[in-house]
């Protein structure tokens, strides 16, 4: 029997909050993956099984709106979970329209964005 926990990729510049977000999502029994940069994630084992993606817009290099974007053309479709900590509604319409699952402004609370992982993954509300 493998791991039947559901694996979450964390996209975000800012370590500290990357780590946080990992051991959220650890203490509510789902493996994270953490990736400093869209380009660290692109470059990740292909083999590596993916459920989500918890994903910074404002990522130094490629944006998580641009990351979404070339997954969505490269067919690979997988709940995502924007975080962000700019004030800026444009991005919020675009993430929305791009079809993001949640759209949550830093700080959030960790029970929603646990609610927002659960949602995307299918599981509860």
């Amino acid at each position: 029997m493998g791991d039947l926990r559901r694996t979450i990729a964390v996209i975000d510049d800012d370590a500290s909050l990357r780590r946080s977000v990992g051991r959220l999502l650890n203490a509510y029994g789902f493996a994270a993956i953490e990736y400093a940069s869209a380009e660290a994630f692109l470059a990740r084992d292909p083999d590596a099984t993916i459920d989500g993606l918890i994903l910074d817009i404002d990522l130094d290099g490629i944006s998580g709106i641009e990351l979404q974007r070339r997954l969505k053309d490269a067919g690979v479709e997988l709940p995502i979970i924007f975080i962000t900590g700019l004030e800026n509604n444009r991005l919020k319409t675009e993430a929305e329209r791009a079809g993001c699952i949640a759209y949550l402004r830093k700080p959030f609370a960790g029970s929603v964005l646990i609610a927002a992982v659960n949602k995307a993954l299918g599981a509860g509300p």
